[in-house]
């Protein structure tokens, strides 16, 4: 399938903002969906409507294959040894919140150390901290280089035979940093931490073997990765989830319930108490179909091209400064245009009909780290052109010339 043919599986892109045509640079934050993932959807509703795993009538068995036929597409995509090991959630959110609340409270307390990065969504640094305050264990951070990328000395330094849990993002949605997963599982593992990874912004754009990485967590959305918004997979090692209690109660995650006690459904239901979100597992499986079929080595490639020459070409924009290495980045490119505030240069942006993001990206102390208060985003996906980073630099252009204008 050619890019244009890709393209065209998009209807969102066809269309005008601020009499211009629509350059979409925001699918960090959020991808589009294509044509694909929408008829499912749509499908489904109009077809197979029902509560799942309950009914024996055929559109509830229908709607039952169709919600563990997508876990069983989410346990491929990112080769889970078992579907028992897929839980499906709200999104990132939602499973990081469920490992930190089950798992992470029952085995930390006192003199045990939680190791982060300074570069971790809000998602993956807020409920490490609830979970500190909760048991008395220590939060500890290993240390960024000045481009943002973490050496594994550092890693090795921090890490130690104290370390209960290490949470760390695959790739940063500010910096565009890959982290060695694989080298930092081995060494957390040497000293017994369990390793949680945030696949937010990885997911989407590489090939992921969950195995290979060897990471006991992985926490990934659909709707980053062209599927729906309001769904997303925890994929948790079975010995520990088989360990872990709900946090969540009520209907479906249950085995036997008395007026006193109650006991609860092996893996993965017990996770998945009250109605699940079906249409979202639909949509999100199709996802994966579009995605596997265009093949994610390709989409990787595609991306890092992009961003490639989107800093290259946006280097020679006079006043503007890059975050993140200039090599081996992922598909995005954090930035400042001089002295002007990045949402008035998104807003200026926006009038060209360019979509990027700004502001601190739920990542306030790596802003701090990096000494701003904010930074604009573009964020590329297999949709993207070159043109689209030609618009982009174009109109980072008129930007400045308004503002210097504007200010002289």
């Amino acid at each position: 399938m050619s890019l244009l043919q890709v393209r065209e599986l998009f209807p969102i892109l066809n269309q005008e903002v601020n009499g211009h045509p629509l350059v979409y640079l925001d699918s960090a934050a959020s991808s589009q969906k294509p044509t694909p993932v929408i008829e499912a959807l749509k499908r489904y509703y109009e077809m197979d409507n029902a509560n799942v795993h309950r009914g024996v009538h055929t559109l509830g068995s229908r709607a039952t294959d169709a919600y563990e036929g997508a876990r069983d597409k989410v346990r491929q995509f990112i080769n889970a040894k078992s579907s028992e090991e897929i839980i499906f959630t709200r999104g990132t959110t939602t499973a990081i919140n469920l490992v930190a609340s089950s798992y992470a409270r029952s085995v930390c307390g006192e003199g045990d150390e939680i190791v982060l990065t300074p570069m971790e969504h809000h998602s993956n640094l807020i409920p490490w901290q609830q979970v500190a305050k909760a048991t008395g264990a220590t939060l500890k951070y290993i240390p960024m280089e000045p481009d943002g990328t973490i050496r594994l000395e550092n890693v090795e330094n921090t890490i130690t035979d104290n370390t209960r849990i290490v949470a760390i993002t695959y790739v940063s949605n500010v910096l565009g940093v890959i982290n060695p997963i694989e080298d930092i599982a081995r060494i957390a593992h040497r000293h017994g931490a369990k390793v949680l990874v945030d696949g937010a912004q990885s997911t989407p754009h590489m090939k992921v073997d969950v195995q290979q990485l060897d990471c006991d967590f992985y926490a990934f959305s659909g709707h980053k990765m062209c599927g729906p918004t309001g769904i997303g997979a925890l994929y948790g090692k079975k010995e520990l989830l088989e360990q872990m209690e709900p946090i969540e109660f009520g209907g479906e995650m249950i085995d036997h319930v008395d007026l006193y006690e109650s006991t609860w459904k092996e893996l993965p239901w017990k996770f998945e108490g009250g109605t699940p979100i079906i249409a979202g597992a639909v949509g999100m499986a199709a996802a994966i179909d579009f995605l596997s079929d265009i093949g994610m080595e390709n989409i990787e490639k595609h991306e890092k091209s992009l961003a490639a020459a989107a800093w290259d070409r946006m280097s020679e924009v006079e006043d503007l400064v890059i975050y993140g290495p200039s090599s081996d980045r992922a598909g995005l490119i954090t930035f400042n245009l001089g002295d002007i505030h990045p949402h008035d240069v998104a807003t200026v942006l926006d009038s060209q009909g360019v979509a990027i993001r700004a502001g601190h990206h739920c990542c306030q102390p790596l802003m701090r780290q990096l000494n701003v208060s904010a930074t604009a985003r573009a964020s590329f996906y297999l949709y993207n052109t070159e043109e689209d980073i030609d618009r982009l630099v174009k109109a980072l252009i008129k930007t400045k010339e308004y503002f210097d204008h504007a200010i002289g």
